[in-house]
């Protein structure tokens, strides 16, 4: 990975719209690495895992035992399940650039996201439009996620979708539902969504995005499973707070 830091453009694409791409900065052999390691572990039902319906997000099997029911949606504890996807989320390369954007002292918060994410063609379900933050539980809401393509990733096999800018936006709480997803229905939020991008990755890209970024990912139209590995990071003085899932794991000093 070229550990040479962001570009100013690179910096100033972040700022305005809350996410930016880094091309190839995952390297082949590295990607493939991770890639067989994901491969074998949703193979063998490595635990820990997360199961498509146990969210019951649409297109989910609506149970355990129904057809489709033990489709996996996550890989949890990536950085503990194998050295590869933690050399890969605390790399200089990536360090660095996150140092650029959240301050000098960065930490990994194993408590969210650090999975690989995995999209199955049938009954891998979509995901709805929605923050990160508004389950986790810190002093500000201030973290960056760093997204692995490990393959190409596109509207038809499940690829993120977002919406520019919207870590500057604030929502009240009508358009939201009971779960904090936007609310579709709504003629306001109809016309938000109307500027949606699709964010196009090919093998070895990664994404930065910020907690508050909108962003939804449809259904896996293609004939191959999708995985993403996803890690968090917040600022060493961005603390979470006591008591919630937020705190429930060790952090990792980068």
């Amino acid at each position: 990975m070229a550990e040479t830091g962001f570009s100013p453009q690179a910096l100033q694409c972040f700022a305005e719209t809350s996410f930016v791409i880094e091309r190839g900065l995952l390297a082949d052999a590295q990607r493939l690495r991770m890639l067989a390691v994901a491969e074998r572990d949703l193979a063998a039902l490595r635990q820990p895992l997360e199961y498509e319906a146990e969210l019951r997000y649409p297109g989910a099997p609506p149970s355990l035992d129904a057809p489709g029911g033990q489709t996996v949606r996550r890989l949890l504890q990536a950085c503990a399940r194998d050295p590869v996807f933690r050399e890969a989320a605390t790399a200089a390369a990536v360090a660095i650039r996150l140092r650029q954007l959240l301050g000098p002292a960065v930490v990994l918060a194993q408590a969210h996201h650090n999975c690989v994410m995995t999209k199955h063609p049938q009954y891998g379900s979509q995901t709805l439009w929605h923050r990160d933050i508004r389950y986790w539980s810190y002093a500000r809401p201030e973290l960056v996620s760093v997204w692995f393509a490990l393959g190409g990733e596109r509207a038809g096999n499940g690829g993120l979708m977002v919406i520019p800018g919207s870590h500057r936006m604030e929502f009240t709480a009508e358009r939201l539902d009971a779960a904090q997803f936007l609310r579709t229905d709504l003629a306001q939020n109809q016309a938000l969504l109307a500027g949606k991008v699709d964010v196009e990755l090919e093998p070895g890209d990664v994404l930065f995005f910020h907690c508050r970024l909108l962003h939804a990912a449809g259904a896996n139209r293609s004939d191959r499973i999708k995985f993403s590995p996803v890690f968090t990071y917040r600022a060493l003085d961005n603390p979470p707070l006591p008591g919630s899932r937020s705190a429930s794991l060790p952090d990792i000093d980068l």
